[in-house]
């Protein structure tokens, strides 16, 4: 009923957004089994051209980000018939249990409320107004009923979620935010394709992670889906800092992991995609520009002890020895030094895999809104990051000085 109740709401609207995005189970197992397919390209700021720092449109990139699928619908749907698979037999409450999310302020208000998740029907309608965030939807009315003709996927997918305002997973879109919900391994470990042995390997993953070169390698290493907000001044926006530029990673994705049409180059891995005609290269100024827009996250109030924190401070810049690598307002050394795996204390896997061997400094940025830290998610927690370091390095830093720090790095 919340299908027939969108789709008389829809039918009312001018001109509703074509790119609705959805979900449903075998969707979402194609959806990352295609992502599987894409990961692995490399991060260096290799292709056609280089937008001008600085000349891109905020307001254009954040559409580009939000909606724009740079023609991905001809594998999404084309090759995987993806839209067949969700018309049939997805609803949203598959979609949300895998970590997609719904933009409540795409919809109608208070029809959420009392929409029927379980409903396939209900995922149409909500693709036909844009609402599944990351995930793009053309419908259309055949025989009297309305039908998906195509879906796609963007950049929000990953790097967008919502602040569960209606409900776990459905609320107003938060940009930039990592979905650490989202599961990719378990979406494409869904497909018939797979054989047990990769299906063990996607499964392994778990929800916020996703591994950009297994496709490529064969390697199992997944690392932690990133914030795309804070990089404002900083380069190198990957683990790796294989590239220099945002223009380079989102160029990356777009072709390599999307399935969008456009070229990439990373003769560092020995990586060349190209997929004609070029619907990416002209995009990427703007999309930059919304990216690097973004900013932190503040803290909520009350979340940490403001006392502790400024005496935490003094122990970041002294005992802790944390200034030497994490300089400035953006807390990196990235834009002039990457690092030895030797010298950062945590798997050297997926430096060893990437273009640069090394690793950069990771910008502090929010540090309260997307535990598990470091690239593989190895420390639950923020105490978990500091004790590591202290062992590694032999700090002897006391238990007051490890809460303090805790808090000055909550602060953040």
């Amino acid at each position: 009923m919340l299908g027939a109740t969108l789709n008389l709401w829809i039918g009312s609207m001018a001109s509703p957004r074509p790119n609705g995005p959805h979900f449903t189970r075998s969707f979402l197992l194609s959806l990352c089994c295609g992502l599987g397919l894409l990961a692995g390209c490399s991060d260096d700021d290799s292709g056609p051209t280089q937008p001008v720092p600085g000349s891109g449109d905020i307001a254009q990139g954040k559409e580009t980000f939000r909606f724009d699928t740079f023609g991905d619908e001809t594998f999404w749907t084309d090759t995987l018939r993806m839209h067949e698979v969700i018309q049939a037999a997805v609803s949203p409450q598959t979609a949300l249990s895998v970590g997609l999310k719904v933009d409540a302020d795409a919809v109608p208000p208070g029809v959420l409320e009392t929409a029927d998740l379980t409903d396939p029907a209900t995922t149409v309608a909500l693709l036909k107004l844009g609402a599944v965030v990351g995930l793009t939807g053309t419908v259309q009315t055949i025989n009297g009923k309305e039908t998906l003709t195509s879906v796609g996927i963007t950049c929000a997918l990953c790097h967008s979620t919502v602040n569960n305002s209606v409900a776990a997973g459905i609320g107003s879109r938060l940009d930039g935010w990592p979905n650490l919900d989202l599961d990719p391994g378990a979406i494409i470990a869904l497909s018939p394709s797979l054989t047990s042995e990769q299906k063990a390997v996607y499964q392994s993953w778990g929800p916020g992670k996703y591994d950009a070169r297994y496709n490529f390698d064969g390697r199992n290493d997944p690392a932690l889906i990133p914030p795309a907000y804070g990089l404002s001044g900083v380069h190198s926006v990957t683990y790796t800092g294989d590239g220099d530029r945002i223009a380079y990673w989102n160029r990356y994705v777009a072709v390599t992991q999307m399935h969008g049409h456009g070229s990439l180059t990373e003769p560092r891995l020995g990586i060349s995609v190209s997929n004609p005609p070029d619907m990416v290269e002209s995009k990427l100024a703007d999309l930059e520009a919304y990216q690097l827009s973004l900013a932190s996250p503040a803290p909520p109030a009350g979340s940490y002890d403001a006392a502790a924190a400024t005496r935490g401070q003094a122990v970041f810049a002294g005992a802790g020895q944390c200034a030497g690598c994490h300089v400035g307002s953006t807390f990196t050394d990235a834009n002039t030094t990457l690092h030895q795996p030797s010298e950062i204390p945590t798997d050297p896997t997926h430096a060893e895999r990437s273009a640069t061997k090394m690793y950069r400094t990771t910008p502090l940025r929010a540090l309260w809104q997307h535990a598990p830290y470091f690239h593989d998610g190895s420390a639950a927690t923020l105490e978990d990051v500091v004790q590591r370091y202290d062992d590694a390095f032999g700090l002897g830093l006391s238990p007051a000085e490890k809460t303090d720090l805790i808090e000055y790095l909550k602060s953040l």
